[in-house]
């Protein structure tokens, strides 16, 4: 059996777009694969749309908080998915590393950060049928 991969999800604040990504691959991933999330310039607290949308979809992510970037962090990880951070993030040969354009929640209300985190659902789960699909 393969090491399971471990993703790492990261935006300037990780408080939005990274913490829903990141809840949503934990939640249908399970344990096949080892999630972390981070920002560059991390907020003091996720974003409270991030967290509303996210709990309609039943997927809790307000027990998270935002962490700091760390060049371990992306040392530690298969498959770096970068969301607006740009040059923050340190690059690593052998890694595999995506952008995904995404609008940031922030300041935004429900309505606008919905079809945000139905995006970023469907990439996750594009993202985890190449890396761990279900057995």
């Amino acid at each position: 059996m393969s090491v399971k991969p471990t993703v790492l999800f990261v935006c300037v604040h990780n408080a939005g777009r990274s913490q829903m990504a990141a809840g949503y691959l934990q939640a249908l991933a399970g344990d096949r694969v080892e999630v972390l999330s981070a920002g560059s310039e991390p907020r003091d607290e996720i974003n409270p749309v991030a967290i509303e949308a996210m709990a309609e979809e039943g997927v809790d992510i307000a027990g998270n908080q935002p962490k700091v970037l760390t060049t371990d962090a992306v040392r530690a990880s298969d498959v770096v998915i970068t969301m607006g951070c740009g040059d923050a993030c340190p690059i690593f040969p052998g890694k595999r590393y995506e952008d995904w354009a995404l609008d940031d929640p922030a300041g935004q209300g429900i309505e606008a950060v919905r079809p945000i985190r139905d995006d970023i659902k469907e990439r996750v789960e594009a993202l985890l049928s190449e890396i761990a699909p279900a057995p």
